[in-house]
């Protein structure tokens, strides 16, 4: 029965409840607030923090698998895929968000944004769609190993950075947010001594 579930739990279905659970919540935060502002505010808050979560998950995937060989790496290094698109539809419902704060609060959105948001942010969302977009196998295939590889390994490298910056720059004002910043060092370490190890045993 657990391999049952496990099983069930895993590819387009996973992304699908990973998608109905984010957009429910997502909803239902904003529906305290009467979907006025402050509610949008905590829907952008909400969805950066799920996105670091699955962002995480989906870029330590094979790192954790190699390093750790056992039954939940092995379904997190089969599923990163699924993962990393959930990520893309996290990021979505923030984009979603922001716009709405835009909308309703052109002034304060205008405060809280500047030149570098559009155009460090606008780079961010253009990985995630290309890395979306060459999700699926046809769109791999389209454009070949090496160019999926350079778009997904650069693709995460920035992201990665540009989380370590969204959290990072508000730690001055909220020093809980160096929290936020502990699974990136982790995974990055991860990777790190996962690439070690693997060329460690190339060598041998």
């Amino acid at each position: 029965m657990p391999q049952h579930r496990q099983n069930w739990f895993e590819g387009w279905r996973l992304f699908a409840v990973l998608a109905l659970t984010l957009t429910a919540l997502c909803l239902w935060i904003a529906g305290m607030r009467q979907f006025e502002v402050d509610g949008v505010r905590m829907v952008i808050r909400f969805t950066a923090r799920s996105s670091l979560l699955l962002f995480c998950l989906a870029f330590g995937a094979a790192a954790l698998a190699r390093l750790w060989q056992n039954a939940w790496t092995g379904w997190l290094q089969r599923n990163r895929r699924f993962i990393g698109v959930g990520f893309a539809a996290s990021h979505g419902l923030h984009a979603m968000a922001i716009a709405a704060f835009a909308a309703q609060d052109p002034a304060g959105f205008a405060a809280a944004t500047g030149l570098a948001s559009y155009v460090f942010g606008g780079i961010g969302y253009a990985f995630i769609i290309a890395m979306t977009a060459t999700s699926f196998d046809r769109t791999a295939q389209a454009i070949g190993p090496r160019a999926w590889r350079i778009l997904h390994l650069g693709g995460g490298y920035y992201l990665w950075f540009q989380f370590m910056v969204a959290f990072g720059k508000r730690i001055p004002e909220m020093p809980l947010y160096a929290l936020f910043l502990i699974p990136l060092l982790v995974v990055i370490v991860l990777r790190l001594i996962a690439m070690a190890s693997a060329r460690t045993a190339r060598t041998a």
